[in-house]
C-alpha cells in the first residue's frame, strides 16, 4: 500500500496468484478463430482481375493489326529509360513490397484478436467469446465486491488487467476480494487458456 504525495490518494496493487492451468494447453480448440479476410480478397481480386482483363484486351488489339494503348506504349518506355535508382522507381518498389509484406501477413496470422477462443465440450463445435463481453462481465463481477466503487477491466489474450477503486473497507480486504472474485469469474469464463490477473485497487479522496 502506498501513500500518494498530496495525500489524497492511497494505492494497491496486487498480480494475483492466479495462474493457467497445467491442462488447459491439451484442451484447446485449434487455437485462435482465422478470420476470413473476405474485405482484402475481394479487393485484390478485383484489382488483378481489372489489371488482367485491360492487358487481354490490348494484346489482342495489337494482335489484330492495331496500335498499343498509349499508357502501356509510356510504361515500356519508361521502363527501358529510366534508372533503377531513379526515385519513382524506387517508390514503386516499396509500395509493392509494402504491399506484398500486407498480404504476407494476413496470410499468416489468425487474426479475429477481438475473439477468445473457449475450451471445446465436443469436437464438431468450436465456440468463442468477444473480448468486450468478457470485460463487461468481469467488470460487473468487481463490483459485486463489498468496497468496489468503481471498476475498470481490460481483457487481452493472455492477461486481465483490472483497475478499481475503493470507497470503504481497509485496501488489502478488498483486494482478497476483489482477487477472489476475478480468479472465479475468469474461471467461469471457459476460456481455452485462461489468462493471467493483475489487479490495481486505490482509494480516492473526498471529494
Amino acid at each position: 500500500m502506498e501513500k500518494d504525495p498530496g495525500g489524497g490518494w492511497t494505492q494497491s496493487t496486487s498480480t494475483a496468484a492466479y495462474r493457467p492451468q497445467p491442462g488447459d494447453a491439451g484442451r484447446r480448440a485449434n487455437g485462435r478463430f482465422w478470420s476470413s479476410r473476405r474485405f482484402p480478397a475481394v479487393v485484390l481480386a478485383l484489382l488483378l482481375l481489372l489489371g488482367t482483363g485491360l492487358l487481354l484486351y490490348d494484346l489482342v488489339a495489337v494482335r489484330a493489326g492495331g496500335p498499343a494503348m498509349a499508357w502501356r506504349r509510356t510504361l515500356a518506355d519508361e521502363l527501358a529509360t529510366r534508372a533503377l535508382d531513379d526515385v519513382w522507381v524506387l517508390t514503386g518498389a516499396a509500395v509493392l513490397a509494402a504491399i506484398g509484406l500486407w498480404l504476407l501477413v494476413l496470410a499468416v496470422t489468425p487474426g479475429r484478436r477481438g475473439l477468445l477462443t473457449m475450451r471445446a465440450v465436443t469436437p464438431e463445435v468450436r465456440t468463442g467469446l468477444e473480448r468486450a463481453a468478457a470485460a463487461l462481465v468481469l467488470r460487473d463481477r468487481a463490483m459485486e465486491v463489498a468496497g468496489v466503487r468503481a471498476a475498470r477491466v481490460e481483457v487481452r489474450r493472455h492477461k486481465v488487467k483490472a483497475r478499481a477503486e475503493a470507497h470503504f473497507r481497509e485496501l488489502d480486504e478488498v483486494r482478497a476480494d476483489l482477487d477472489s472474485a476475478l480468479e472465479d469469474g475468469i474461471r467461469e469464463l471457459g476460456l481455452a487458456g485462461r489468462p493471467r490477473l493483475s489487479v490495481h485497487l486505490r482509494r480516492a479522496g473526498k471529494r
